[in-house]
């Protein structure tokens, strides 16, 4: 089948279009720019156009090709020029939750969906990381496992499938409702809090769609706030999803066990499980070390701040570091309206925080943009948080602080990131 993803280099869809090409399918796709999975898409022979994406791409390949399938990112708008095209020429168009269901019933697996306002990206890729490390004595994997993780992995990429996999581990969003499109054989639930409002219009319809994800799934674990006292990974939070993830191994250890009760390695003693979640190296943008001492995480919720302050002073002690220097780049001022209440204590325990205006996307345009300041005279820590902006000034400023022995953090979903990166490229 020929399938063409719009949107195809980010994160979100870049991981599909891998797991479709190593499925056997034909990938095409375009984006405006080279996203986080670009070089993963190169490396796997997926050709993709970036640009002006006018129709144009897709009208050639629909003319030499032929086009079977339209898979297009929640971000697309419905005037769309490669949508409506699509669309004209009668091509089956859909969002990527439909490809990902026939995808994971056509091959048979077994999906283990993991889920939450917070921690699914660093739960998911957990499991990754100890589904590729448990082995059996000839070195082949005891739980063979496809998947698509939203991040970049420095140990594997984003998503995969080989023929004979048995799971699928799949990050299963719940914005624009998507997750509610699978009926997982085991579902985690990490942690739950009020998000995406424009989406779910209130806390009650945030909170119905999570338990009619839980009632389309065979099998459920929960996140617990009490970590396995064996996992050693800084912040509570780290732990409290190994402690998750551990939970998913043993239930997918149990399932292969039933099927195949002679086969005494999936015996696996806890201590093997726990040794290799202790060393899970992370992932990009989920605490990332991208330099000695400057580390970059997704956190743009108060709660998800509030979680990786307390990870970064934590690392910051075991490192030896004088104090965290936060920058934070909210994301969504429809968002920040809504979650406003919860920052005041969010960012205790910091040095000094440079607050940075909000990332703008999918607005309401009838509400007043925050700014920084609205924000700073909240907090409990406003005496040492600035207002400022991602430029030339702040970047000599946190270059001074770092080489002072001082931890940066920076906590954005926006392109402050790539900024951050520039002030302190990879050696």
């Amino acid at each position: 089948m020929n399938l063409y993803i719009s949107g195809i280099s980010g994160t979100g869809m870049g991981p599909l279009a891998l797991m479709a090409k190593a499925a056997g399918h034909t990938v095409f796709g375009s984006d405006r720019a080279k996203g986080a999975i670009a070089p993963e898409l190169e490396a796997a022979g997926i050709e993709y156009f970036t640009g002006d994406q006018d129709g144009t791409y897709l009208q050639e390949k629909i003319d030499k090709t032929g086009i079977d399938w339209f898979i297009y990112t929640s971000a697309l708008p419905a005037d769309h020029p490669e949508l409506l095209l699509a669309r004209s020429k009668g091509i089956r168009a859909t969002k990527r939750d439909a490809l990902i269901a026939e995808l994971v019933g056509n091959l048979g697996l077994k999906m283990v969906a993991i889920a939450g306002t917070h921690g699914k990206t660093t739960t998911t890729s957990m499991l990754v990381w100890a589904v590729r490390k448990l082995t059996d004595k000839e070195g082949a994997p005891l739980l063979p496992s496809s998947y698509l993780v939203g991040t970049t992995l420095g140990f594997a990429p984003s998503g995969s499938y080989k023929k004979n996999d048995r799971f699928f581990i799949y990050e299963a969003d719940e914005y624009d409702r998507n997750f509610l499109h699978f009926y997982p054989w085991l579902a985690l639930i990490t942690f739950v809090s009020y998000d995406h409002p424009d989406i779910y219009p209130t806390v009650e319809d945030y909170e119905e769609a999570f338990r009619q994800f839980e009632s389309q799934s065979e099998n459920l674990i929960f996140g617990s706030t009490e970590a396995d006292p064996r996992i050693t990974l800084s912040g509570a939070a780290r732990r409290e999803d190994a402690t998750t993830a551990f939970a998913a191994i043993k239930k997918m250890l149990g399932a292969c066990k039933e099927s195949f009760p002679e086969n005494t390695e999936y015996d696996v003693p806890d201590e093997r499980i726990i040794e290799i979640l202790n060393a899970f190296p992370g992932v990009g943008r989920r605490f990332e070390r991208i330099y000695d001492g400057v580390y970059s995480d997704y956190a743009h919720h108060p709660e998800e701040v509030a979680t990786t302050v307390a990870m970064a002073r934590e690392e910051a002690v075991k490192t030896g570091k004088k104090g965290v220097i936060a920058i934070y780049q909210p994301h969504q001022n429809t968002r920040q309206h809504e979650v406003r209440h919860l920052y005041p204590d969010a960012f205790n325990g910091v040095d000094r925080l440079y607050w940075l205006p909000t990332y703008l996307t999918r607005e309401n345009e009838s509400l007043k943009v925050l700014t920084p300041e609205d924000f700073i005279q909240e907090l409990s820590v406003k005496d040492r948080a600035f207002a400022s902006e991602a430029n030339e000034a702040l970047a000599e400023e946190i270059k001074k602080l770092q080489s002072d022995g001082y931890m940066i953090l920076l906590m954005t979903a926006g392109p402050a990131d790539i900024w951050l990166r520039k002030v302190f490229p990879n050696n």
